[in-house]
C-alpha cells in the first residue's frame, strides 16, 4: 500500500492517488548504531527465524566488538533459531535486550521507519516489487546521509548518547 499523506491540488479538484494492489511485498529489517549508521536487509518473503539470524550475523560483521541489540517483543526475535545461534557462540559478542511490550515509542528504529514512510516515501506509488525496492533504496540512501535525523531517532525515546 502506498504511504498516502496530505497533498495539494488545484481548487475544486480532489487529488487522486491510483495504486495497483497486489500480494507482493518487501520485508525489511533494520537497526541504527550509536554512531548514526543505518543497517538494513530486505527480502521478498516474510522474515523467519533463520532470516533473523542472518540479520544478526550481518550486524556482527558490520559492528566491531560487543554488540547490544534492543528490539521489540515480536515472537520471531526469540525463536529457536535465534536461541541456537546465541548458544553456538554468538552470545560472546551479542547481547539481546527486549523492549517492553507495546512500547514502539522506546524503539529508535520506529522513528526511522516513520520518517521513511511519511517523509521520504510519501505519496510514492510503485507498480511492482522491483520499483518498490528501487524507491526504498533511494529513500534509505537519502536518510543515511541525514545523520541528524538518525541521531534524532536515537534521542527521541530519551536515550542518552555519549561517546
Amino acid at each position: 500500500m502506498p504511504g498516502v499523506v496530505r497533498t495539494w491540488a488545484p481548487a475544486g479538484h480532489t487529488p487522486q492517488l491510483r495504486a495497483p494492489l497486489s500480494r507482493d511485498h518487501l520485508a525489511v529489517i533494520s537497526g541504527i548504531t550509536l554512531e548514526g549508521r543505518l543497517l538494513l536487509l530486505e527480502q521478498d518473503h516474510p522474515y523467519r527465524g533463520p532470516d533473523i539470524v542472518g540479520f544478526l550475523q550481518h550486524l556482527l560483521r558490520q559492528v566491531p566488538g560487543k554488540l547490544l541489540v534492543f528490539w521489540d517483543g515480536a515472537p520471531i526475535h526469540h525463536c529457536q533459531a535465534v536461541k541456537d545461534f546465541l548458544t553456538a557462540g554468538a552470545a560472546a559478542r551479542l547481547q539481546l535486550e527486549r523492549l517492553p511490550a507495546y512500547a514502539p515509542e522506546l524503539n529508535p528504529d520506529e522513528g526511522v521507519w516513520h520518517y521513511l514512510k511519511h517523509v521520504e516515501l510519501r505519496n510514492v506509488v510503485c507498480h511492482d516489487r522491483s520499483e518498490l525496492r528501487q524507491q526504498l533504496h533511494r529513500a534509505v540512501d537519502r536518510v543515511r546521509r541525514k545523520v541528524g535525523v538518525l541521531f534524532g531517532c536515537l534521542r527521541q525515546p530519551g536515550y542518552i548518547l555519549s561517546s
